[in-house]
């Protein structure tokens, strides 16, 4: 009934109105955010970035500066500096770079968790070189696996219906109060409204550890494995509630697992406690 009332209330309202504050918002949004983006230059490929730290950190994409040592940041009111490189992480397509500027303005990164679906998000970037291009949408899903080209599974991807398209890559997903949400990374070729950002939270652990190390430490397992169901009989007789886990096909001599007893054969059904159904479920585990 709660509901209803607040549908009412909201249709007793001027459409014209609600369209313009809803217009004013996005204004307002770009007129905070659209100065911390950058046009990331990479000889003739570009894409995007922004900055995250006024002492010249610009997050972007891994795939945007490749395995370039240098690229030239262009921000919107002209400014054009040389960058450094300091590190790139291929797992989650981040790259962070420093260019030559004392002072450049700076976006905020929005606490974890605070993401829903539904949520309206805003994206601004320079798709094939159209500086400051701005496109409004909705988070669709969270949670989503992402298949980078490189075969990895990049983890906890932000899905979106705001429209991207090349260019788009490294570019801020915001919220409504100008906070970043996500890093704008990739679109699936050929289908419309659909496209993915890396979370802040996950954008905000690599960049810190690109600043600090200039590479992202992960923990690793050691093996190979493949998913595998885990009949009735056996779950039984181990007293598993599993159906499904990882099968163990190869261990890495001298490795984490190696030094842990686990041999070709072994089952993994969980891990620290999280349920282990297929190898995304445990990427997901070594890395969270």
């Amino acid at each position: 009934m709660a509901s209803e009332g607040i549908l009412a209330e909201s249709a007793a309202e001027d459409p014209v109105a609600l369209l313009d504050a809803f217009s004013q918002a996005v204004i307002r949004v770009v007129e905070r955010v659209a100065p911390s983006v950058a046009h990331v230059r990479r000889g003739r490929a570009a894409g995007s970035g922004v900055v995250i730290a006024p002492d010249g950190y610009i997050l972007t994409n891994a795939h945007v500066v490749d395995d370039s040592r240098s690229v030239e940041i262009v921000l919107r009111d002209g400014a054009t500096y040389g960058a450094q490189v300091v590190g790139t992480d291929a797992a989650t397509d981040l790259a962070v770079v420093r260019a030559s500027a004392t002072v450049l303005p700076a976006l905020e990164l929005a606490a974890a968790d605070t993401l829903r679906v539904g949520q309206l998000v805003i994206a601004i970037g320079d798709p094939l070189g159209l500086q400051s291009t701005v496109t409004t949408g909705v988070v669709s899903a969270l949670g989503r696996s992402l298949n980078a080209k490189d075969g990895r599974i990049i983890e906890n991807v932000i899905q979106t219906d705001a429209a991207l398209n090349p260019g788009n890559s490294g570019g801020p997903l915001v919220d409504t109060h100008g906070r970043m949400v996500g890093v704008n990374t990739a679109i699936i070729a050929g289908a419309q409204g659909i496209a993915f950002a890396i979370p802040a939270a996950t954008a905000r652990m690599v960049a810190s550890a690109l600043i600090r190390d200039g590479r992202v430490r992960r923990a690793l397992l050691g093996i190979s494995g493949a998913a595998t169901p885990v009949g009735g009989n056996l779950a039984r007789s181990l007293g598993l509630s599993a159906t499904t886990g990882i099968r163990v096909l190869d261990v890495t001599a001298r490795g984490p697992a190696a030094r842990s007893d686990i041999r070709p054969g072994d089952i993994v059904v969980s891990f620290d406690g999280a349920t282990i159904a297929s190898l995304t479920d445990l990427q997901r585990a070594l890395t969270a």
